[in-house]
């Protein structure tokens, strides 16, 4: 990312309380081994928490954003101090009463700045974090505003509901694919309104696609598919509540092994690149989605910093939504595309808005 960027856009407010990129896809396509170095792009948390089950040496969660890596403090807080089950309530997860209590119980762990940030904002505390950001409260207009005009909680549901992949496409063509539907897919996920209420018009600058028409042909596939029934980022989109799907950092199975790993994560305010000269260099980089705000310039000096700051044979792990970004081609002396597991895992994305997942390899 740019420092263009930070004159152009305000980060005043948290805009994603939650990753939306799928874990499972980065830790399958990145697989670091135990012991590794890895940066992280921060944003919400959640993945860099994920990459701690991994048993890695170290962490490196950046953004340029303050406010997402209070948010972090706040999650890496409420794990450390709390039970599975109360930092589930405490984040919003499930219903709870004791929100101010938690905050009581895990404030003494929090970096002054970040402590001071959450006293002043306790309605967003009181709310459940996961539901504060600016990306989320764009996914609750969607589902608690506009889709009740379209289609009743009871269609949703049987959408949801465990079925075979043809009773699946069934559904989706006979019951939920109607002209109103795609109308309010239309009007919702234009370029306009998601600039306006999801995300930045910035961030849609180099944007050349047409945004709804793009993101509508990749939902109607994955609505047609079983794997709809079980996905935690469209359950949210549809009725603004994850249900009982919890993202990869808080299962069962993986909460233990990251809050063991807890001190392995370190918070940098800045750019990757800052990160790296700090920190790097690294084995294994989540990218998330950053090149997606770039001018093609931007990209190829940025993807250069980026590949000089992983080691031989290293991963780099990245999204692209709307905007198409390659390393590998864009620096094919220095990378290599992982392309069968590239494809593979795009196949099988939970974030099914994202048009590719893409794995290089530094050579």
């Amino acid at each position: 990312m740019s420092h263009d960027l930070t004159q152009r856009v305000l980060f005043d407010q948290i805009r994603y309380a939650n990753c939306w990129e799928d874990a499972d896809l980065l830790l399958a396509g990145l697989a670091p081994a135990p012991g590794s170095t890895i940066l992280s792009v921060g944003s919400a948390g959640d993945n860099s928490f994920s990459l701690l089950s991994t048993q890695p040496a170290r962490v490196v969660a950046v953004d340029i954003s303050a406010l997402q890596l209070y948010l972090i403090e706040l999650k890496k807080a409420s794990i450390q101090t709390l039970s599975r089950a109360q930092t589930l309530e405490f984040l919003g997860f499930t219903e709870s009463t004791r929100r101010e209590e938690y905050f009581q119980a895990i404030k003494t762990a929090l970096s002054t700045p970040a402590r001071q940030y959450w006293e002043n904002n306790r309605p967003l505390l009181r709310g459940g974090v996961i539901h504060q950001g600016k990306f989320e409260r764009y996914f609750q207009l969607f589902a608690h505003k506009l889709l009740p005009w379209i289609h009743s909680g009871r269609t949703i549901d049987e959408l949801l509901r465990p079925k075979s992949e043809a009773e699946q496409a069934t559904y989706y063509a006979s019951r939920w694919d109607t002209w109103r539907w795609k109308l309010l897919f239309r009007l919702f996920f234009s370029r306009y309104v998601m600039g306006k209420y999801g995300r930045d018009p910035e961030f849609l600058r180099e944007v050349k696609v047409p945004v709804a028409k793009t993101i509508y042909a990749k939902a109607a596939r994955h609505l047609q598919s079983a794997a709809a029934q079980t996905n935690p980022m469209l359950r949210y989109a549809l009725t603004g509540s994850f249900g009982t799907l919890v993202p990869h950092y808080l299962r069962p199975e993986n909460y233990d092994a990251i809050k063991a790993n807890l001190d392995r994560l370190v918070l940098k305010q800045g750019f990757a690149q800052e990160a790296i000269a700090e920190f790097g260099p690294f084995g294994y980089l989540n990218l998330s989605n950053i090149f997606e705000y770039m001018d093609q310039r931007q990209f190829m000096d940025t993807a250069q910093q980026l590949l000089e700051g992983t080691l031989p044979g290293g991963k780099l792990a990245y999204w692209n939504l709307l905007v198409p970004r390659h390393i590998a081609p864009a620096r094919p002396e220095s990378a290599r595309y992982l392309a069968a597991l590239s494809s593979t895992l795009t196949a099988r994305d939970n974030g099914f808005f994202y048009q590719q997942f893409i794995v290089d390899q530094r050579k």
